[in-house]
């Protein structure tokens, strides 16, 4: 979570410092000039700050080892990484922006992944105790 939140922190602070590498590393255009109607600045600024943003929640939340907060963002990632990759197969966003999709799908997997690794480790380690005499 940590390492997420980092990663979405630093990326979102780059949108905000210097748009046009943003745009780059998704593989989108990057506007000569901003002509009429053309809100992409915009757009870039907004979600930029949404990702500096909801990386400090998940640095926080894993500096206060807030599991169900975990839990909450697999479901959520999932969704992500479904709405970008219909969003490529759909012609609305270039095949390099496949990458947030697959970004979004590991994460929630590996993320689901540890933390029934975690619950069942506790079990195991909860059944230990309750398995052992307590000497008198």
């Amino acid at each position: 979570m940590a390492v997420f939140g980092v990663l979405a922190a630093a990326l979102g602070a780059v949108g905000l410092v210097l748009p046009a590498a943003q745009l780059s590393m998704l593989g989108l255009a990057v506007p000569g000039g901003r002509g009429s109607g053309d809100h992409t600045s915009a757009f870039v600024t907004a979600s930029s700050m949404a990702a500096l943003n909801v990386g400090v929640y998940y640095v926080l939340a894993a500096l206060a080892d807030w599991r169900a907060f975990f839990r909450w963002t697999v479901p959520f990632r999932l969704l992500t990484c479904a709405v970008f990759t219909v969003a490529v197969i759909g012609g609305r966003a270039p095949g390099a922006f496949i990458g947030v999709g697959v970004w979004e799908g590991l994460g929630a997997v590996a993320t689901g992944v540890a933390l029934r690794y975690e619950r069942r480790a506790e079990a195991g380690t909860a059944r230990g105790r309750a398995g052992r005499a307590v000497p008198r």
